[in-house]
């Protein structure tokens, strides 16, 4: 039934944005036969990053998964455009990659991508259990806690 995913984003109270133009010399997402891989989405809300600075220097793991969470919204939004606006053509998510700006310390990377992760079990269902890796990092563009980037399988 067309729109599924569509009616469960509004049940879960989730509007996609228009996806985010690249800022540098790379494109939001590519196709390669039925995979999209789409780039690094950083928790843009409304054109302003929602969620900045370093987690274990002021950010907390639960604003670290608010963040991961609007990255994984950001990652829809490519992914609609890249087939066709018709997100119920995703078969699974296939994996996705987490970046936690932090201090060396901070060792809960997991905790927060799972901001992520559980946001594409409860959009997909078992279509949205995915591989994945969380990984710690000094910096990310415009002082973003976060950034995912994700790969997804298409129909």
């Amino acid at each position: 039934m067309p729109g599924t995913i569509d009616a469960k984003l509004a049940e879960l109270g989730i509007a996609l944005p228009q996806p985010a133009a690249p800022v540098a010399n790379y494109i939001g997402f590519n196709i390669v036969g039925n995979l999209v891989v789409v780039s690094g989405q950083i928790p843009f809300v409304d054109g302003k990053i929602a969620v900045t600075g370093k987690l274990g220097a002021g950010v907390s793991v639960e604003e670290g998964q608010r963040a991961a969470r609007i990255c994984f919204v950001n990652l829809l939004a490519q992914v609609k455009a890249a087939a066709g606006g018709d997100l119920d053509r995703v078969k699974r998510v296939v994996r996705l990659g987490g970046f936690v700006a932090c201090t060396p310390e901070f060792t809960q990377q997991p905790q927060v991508i799972n901001g992520a992760s559980d946001l594409a079990v409860a959009v997909f269902g078992e279509k949205g259990k995915h591989a994945r890796a969380a990984v710690g990092c000094p910096a990310l563009p415009g002082d973003a806690a976060v950034e995912v980037e994700g790969m997804f399988e298409l129909a």
